[in-house]
Formats: C-alpha cells, sequence, structure tokens
C-alpha cells in the first residue's frame, strides 16, 4: 500500500508539473506543492506560464519534448513518426497518440520551446506522461473520482493535503505530472530512453486501489 512506501528525502516544494496545452487559448494545468499542500492553477498565455515555471528546480512536462531520429522539424513530411521512448511506451501496451498527428504537432512545438527556455534558466526538464501513470496504477484515465482518491492515498504518504473538491482533467493530470517526478527524484520511476527523447514514467509499485 502507499503507506507503506518510505521516500527518500527530498524537497517536495521543487517540483512543478505541467500538463501542457497545445495553444495559449486553452488551459494548462499547473501543480506543486506548498507548506504541505497540493495547490493546482490554469494558465494560458506564455508568460505567465514561464513566469510560474522559473520559481522550480524540477519540472515535468506533460507534452512532447524531442522529435523523431530523422526529422528535422515537426512539419517535415517523412516516414519517422516514433522516438524510441515512444516505442518503449507500445511494448509496455501503453497508447499514446503519435506527435506528428494532428494537435500533436503544435503540443510538441510548445514543449519544446518551453524545454529550451527552462533548460537556459539551469532548470531540469523531463518529459512525462499522464497515460502512463494512471495504466501503471490501474486507474480508468478520464475517472477523476478514482484519480483523485488514488492522489489522495499518494499524497498521504507523502503527509501532503489535497483539497476534498472538483478538479479539472488538466488539473489532475498536471498533478499526475508532479508525482512522476517525485516518483523519479527518489528512484521509484523507469526512465524510457532512446537517441531521440525520454520518457519518465513510475514503476509499478503500489497495489491496484
Amino acid at each position: 500500500m502507499l503507506n507503506e512506501i518510505k521516500l527518500p528525502k527530498i524537497e517536495l516544494e521543487d517540483f512543478l508539473g505541467i500538463d501542457l496545452a497545445g495553444s495559449p487559448k486553452k488551459p494548462t494545468g499547473l501543480a506543486y506543492i506548498k507548506d504541505k499542500v497540493l495547490l493546482t492553477q490554469l494558465v494560458y498565455e506564455d508568460e505567465l506560464l514561464l513566469e510560474k515555471a522559473v520559481k522550480f528546480k524540477y519540472v515535468y512536462i506533460d507534452a512532447p519534448l524531442s522529435l523523431p531520429y530523422g526529422r528535422c522539424d515537426i512539419e517535415q513530411r517523412n516516414e519517422y513518426h516514433f522516438r524510441e521512448c515512444d516505442l518503449k511506451l507500445r511494448e509496455l501496451k501503453i497508447k499514446f497518440f503519435p506527435i506528428t498527428l494532428g494537435g500533436m504537432r503544435k503540443l510538441t512545438e510548445r514543449g519544446m520551446k518551453l524545454r529550451d527556455f527552462l533548460i537556459a534558466k539551469d532548470i531540469e526538464v523531463y518529459e512525462v506522461f499522464p497515460g502512463a501513470f494512471y495504466d501503471v496504477y490501474h486507474v480508468k484515465r478520464k475517472d477523476k473520482k478514482a484519480i483523485l482518491d488514488f492522489f489522495k492515498k499518494f499524497l498521504y504518504s507523502l503527509g501532503v493535503f489535497i483539497e476534498n473538491r472538483p478538479y479539472t482533467q488538466d488539473e489532475l493530470d498536471s498533478i499526475s505530472c508532479l508525482l512522476t517526478g517525485i516518483l523519479q527524484k527518489t528512484g521509484l520511476a523507469l526512465e524510457l530512453k532512446g537517441i531521440d527523447g525520454c520518457i519518465i514514467i513510475p514503476k509499478p509499485l503500489f497495489n491496484k486501489p
């Protein structure tokens, strides 16, 4: 069970989870911890997003942050649609959208720009995938109640309080990004690495809720 997992001591306020939207016209979810309380926020414009993100040491983003090997830019038309890390997700039977599909192109472009900006500020940036988080822990991806119940147990094990209120899917996904980051920095995540990118997903440690 979650309360049986003993995590190494880390500074929880160093972490930010971002469920990035492909366009500033749509909400981007942010999740972070302050004074042992889980906080979420929805932002739109890049300026506010960047202003918030630079305050953290580790940033975990739900968006592709690299291109497939053999592709020079996201709009280039060729046969390279998957990165090695994407194929490793597929081997684990985790479903995802190819980064060259429709709106994923805009998301990839925005994610890479955000990555470059934050790296230039000496911030560690990682790609994560909420869908993998939910699949690993056997929680239905769109079942908000089940997701929130799982988060409550997870955060309780960290001594962190989360409000019992309705959350948007963007907020929930940003929380999963945040928790994936905490797991990674405590050695409890898998790094699906390839020559053209890396996706961080949780290790299957906990029992089915």
